[in-house]
C-alpha cells in the first residue's frame, strides 16, 4: 500500500490528501479546471456533498480527464454526502448525487450531520421552520447500510459527529462508520474523538486542515499562529505545510480546499516536511477554539439541539 494512503475498516484505501470542492462563487467552470488541474498534479481524493453544488462539475472534469487517459476511475476517490434533507431516503439521494456525477458509484457517502431537516430544505443555514425534532438516526443509517449492499458506494461514514454520537452510532450500526470527517486542525485537535475512533478503527478525516481562511466562518488563527510560524521557518517550509503534516502525521486525511494552483502544489509539497517532537509538542500546547461551530443548527424551538453543547455534547 502506497504512503499516501490509508485502508479503511470496509477494506477499501483513501488517499490522504484530497481536494475540497466547496466553494461560495460555486462557478462550474473554476471547479472543472480546479479539478484538471489537480489530477495533473497528483491529487486523487475528491471531495463534494449535494448542498455544496459541485457534484455535476467534479463529475463533468473526471469524465473528461478518464476520456482523456488521465487517470482511471478506480484510481480517484470520490466521498459525497447525505444532506439532512434527505435522511429518510438515503438510496433516492445517493442515485441522484450518482446522476449529478455522471457516476456508477461514489467511493464514501457520508451522512454530512447529525440533523435531520424538512425534505424542502435544499440550502445549507437551515431556518427555524425546518428542522425535524425527532433523529430517527436508526432508520438513515439503515437506509446508509443499503446504499452498501446495493453497490452504489464502496464505504459509509459520517461527519461532523462527537465521540458520544460515535458510540451511540456503534450500539445499533451493522455496519460501523468507516469515516469521520470533522474539522481538525493544529488549534483543534480532536484528542478524545481521534482515540474513540481509532479504538473502534474509524479513520478520522480532517476538513478546514487550515482553519479555513478564506471562508465566511474561517479563521487565519493557524496560519497566522506565532507557533505555526517558527515551526515553518525551522522547516524553510509555510504555515500552510506545517499545519497540514501535522494532520497527516496524527494519522488523518486532509481535505483541502484552495482552487489556487500554487497553494495547491504547496499543500501537496506538504508530504516532504518531517515535523520533530519538539514541534507536535508546541502544537499541542497551543489554546484550542473549534471553528466551525454551527450555531445555525441550534434553537430552543424546533431543533433538536437546544445548545451547542447539545450538538457537540459538551465536546466544544
Amino acid at each position: 500500500m502506497r504512503s499516501d494512503q490509508v485502508r479503511l475498516n470496509c477494506g477499501i484505501t483513501i488517499p490522504v490528501l484530497g481536494l475540497g470542492t466547496y466553494s461560495f462563487d460555486n462557478h462550474r467552470e473554476t471547479t472543472q479546471l480546479a479539478v484538471h488541474t489537480a489530477l495533473k498534479m497528483g491529487y486523487r481524493h475528491f471531495d463534494t456533498a449535494k448542498i455544496y453544488g459541485s457534484e455535476p462539475a467534479l463529475g463533468n472534469a473526471l469524465a473528461e480527464s478518464i476520456l482523456e487517459g488521465t487517470v482511471k476511475r478506480e484510481n480517484v476517490f470520490v466521498t459525497s454526502k447525505l444532506w439532512g434533507s434527505d435522511h429518510d431516503d438515503p438510496i433516492s439521494a445517493l442515485n441522484q448525487t450518482l446522476k449529478n456525477l455522471g457516476m456508477e458509484y461514489v467511493d464514501m457517502y457520508l451522512v454530512h450531520w447529525p440533523v435531520r431537516l424538512k425534505p424542502w430544505t435544499c440550502y445549507p443555514v437551515p431556518k427555524e421552520e425546518d428542522f425535524e425534532q425527532q433523529l430517527e438516526f436508526e432508520a438513515t443509517w439503515a437506509g446508509m447500510e443499503k446504499c452498501l449492499d446495493m453497490g452504489l458506494c464502496r464505504g459509509i461514514g459520517v461527519s461532523n459527529f462527537s465521540s458520544t454520537k460515535i458510540q451511540r452510532l456503534l450500539d445499533f450500526a451493522s455496519v460501523p462508520p468507516a469515516t469521520n470527517q470533522v474539522e481538525m486542525h493544529p488549534m483543534w485537535r480532536q484528542s478524545k474523538l481521534r482515540e474513540i475512533c481509532a479504538d473502534n478503527k474509524i479513520h478520522v478525516s480532517a476538513y478546514s486542515p487550515l482553519g479555513g481562511p478564506g471562508n465566511s466562518w474561517g479563521s487565519t488563527a493557524v496560519v497566522e499562529s506565532p507557533v505555526i510560524k517558527s515551526i515553518a521557518l525551522k522547516h524553510k517550509a509555510t504555515p500552510a505545510q506545517v499545519a497540514l503534516k501535522w494532520g497527516l502525521t496524527k494519522g488523518a486525511s486532509v481535505i483541502v480546499k484552495s482552487f489556487n494552483e500554487e497553494r495547491m502544489r504547496e499543500n501537496m509539497a506538504s508530504f516532504n516536511i518531517k515535523l520533530d517532537d519538539e514541534d507536535l509538542l508546541q502544537i499541542d500546547n497551543l489554546e484550542e477554539r473549534k471553528i466551525m461551530r454551527g450555531e445555525y443548527l441550534v434553537n430552543e424551538t424546533t431543533s433538536p439541539y437546544r445548545t451547542l453543547g447539545d450538538l457537540w455534547d459538551n465536546e466544544i
